[in-house]
């Protein structure tokens, strides 16, 4: 098959590499890329959101099969203009992807068919605000509607911080919504539970806990993802039995009955409270950084099981995992996830030496001149897998070391919890 991948994070040179690997694959193509796809597959770059630029590149190039990574083009309706134009697609419909491109809708969702979440008010200007903060306590949680790139979201210890927030939001901060939903905090465990999903049926994709926080010990503003490991102790059969019949059934209905059905990657981001799972947040595409703790650990090849969910007959197919567990680390340009350099070359890239069970995923990086530069926030995602997360983590540590790029920075506790918890 003919693959065209769209994207150009960690999440996608982790994803190019599975196909990459897959029997199934003759040619991929990765739109645009980065400068790790650019070793394994054909980057082209042009703007994957220009759907009829976009449409003569996969004709051009005889592709069989598109796999989106990224959320935007999904909420634009990438799906459904592929679709209409007979192109085979894996990713979820524009009124499904909702549930990641509104808060609002996947609030509102959640109250009328009784899925477990945080209480909530929908608002649209200080008054609403303000209606809220009167019956609460804080801290609260301010989150912009729609998409804000992992930006959108602030917990807030008081009425001015929440006010100030607010407004922020209101004046156009992120160009993608003039909302936002208000809600209470939740004080426990997140964790990440990931599903493949088609017309029929579903499947089990990996946990995982990722750390969003750019300080140790979970401190600072929140990121894209400073880093993750799979799979998370937190998610026993127990639990997974509650989150399937308390939020993933229920979701997935809804959609049915509106004949809107999901097919693809569902990323359900839960807050584990008093040995109950509550639903943060939906994703309708794989996590970042978690897909590249998630997908080392998969035994089955990936082409064949998305093959089989875009003829919606994921049943069909055995989907099995290794024991070990796997940890990444994100090495970030200085200054992440404020104002950062561009540009900067990593010199040491290409002398690292990595065993079969190491991986360096590119996310912020471009190649230039033989040279390769950082091109983001998030630039490198350094990948292990191994017994214990503690080992993993030492081995992740002394790669970073060897790259010895001075522009950079990472946490070096990811994994801190469950770690210290063993």
């Amino acid at each position: 098959m003919n693959i065209a991948l769209l994207g150009s994070g960690g999440r996608e040179h982790s994803l190019c590499q599975k196909i990459y690997d897959s029997k199934l694959s003759k040619n991929i193509i990765c739109i645009p890329g980065n400068a790790g796809t650019s070793k394994i597959a054909k980057n082209i770059d042009i703007d994957f959101l220009n759907f009829n630029k976009l449409l003569k590149v996969i004709k051009f190039h005889k592709i069989n099969l598109v796999i989106v990574g990224p959320e935007e083009p999904l909420v634009k309706g990438v799906v459904d203009f592929l679709i209409k134009n007979k192109i085979k697609v894996f990713g979820p419909n524009k009124y499904a992807a909702k549930l990641e491109g509104s808060k609002a809708f996947m609030k509102s969702l959640c109250k009328k068919n009784k899925i477990p979440t945080a209480e909530f008010k929908i608002c649209r200007n200080k008054k609403d605000v303000n209606n809220f903060l009167r019956k609460n306590i804080f801290p609260l949680v301010v989150k912009a509607d729609g998409l804000a790139a992992g930006k959108g979201v602030t917990i807030c210890k008081n009425k001015k911080q929440v006010l100030k927030v607010s407004n922020e939001i209101f004046k156009g901060k992120f160009k993608s919504s003039k909302k936002l939903v208000l809600e209470e905090f939740l004080d426990g465990e997140e964790a990440s539970y990931f599903l493949l999903v088609d017309k029929n049926n579903f499947k089990f994709f990996g946990s995982a806990q990722d750390h969003k926080k750019v300080g140790e010990k979970d401190t600072g503003p929140n990121t894209g993802g400073m880093g993750a490991y799979s799979p998370a102790k937190i998610i026993t059969k127990d639990m997974e039995k509650k989150i399937i019949k308390k939020i993933v059934y229920p979701t997935l209905r809804v959609l049915k009955q509106k004949k809107k059905n999901y097919t693809g990657f569902l990323y359900v981001g839960l807050m584990i409270k008093d040995s109950e799972p509550y639903l943060i947040e939906y994703n309708v595409r794989m996590g970042d950084p978690e897909c590249q703790v998630i997908l080392p650990r998969l035994n089955t090849d990936l082409l064949r099981i998305i093959s089989f969910a875009v003829k919606n007959k994921l049943n069909s197919v055995n989907i099995k995992w290794k024991k070990d567990k796997c940890m990444t680390i994100v090495l970030c340009s200085k200054g992440y996830p404020g104002k950062y350099k561009k540009n900067v070359k990593i010199k040491n890239l290409a002398r690292i030496k990595l065993k079969n069970s190491s991986f360096i995923f590119h996310a912020g990086t471009k190649y230039t001149d033989e040279d390769i530069l950082s091109n983001g926030g998030r630039v490198l995602n350094i990948t292990s897998v191994g017994k214990t997360f503690e080992k993993i983590r030492i081995n992740i540590i002394k790669i970073i070391k060897k790259l010895n790029w001075k522009d950079g920075f990472f946490r070096r506790d990811i994994g801190w919890r469950v770690i210290q918890n063993k």
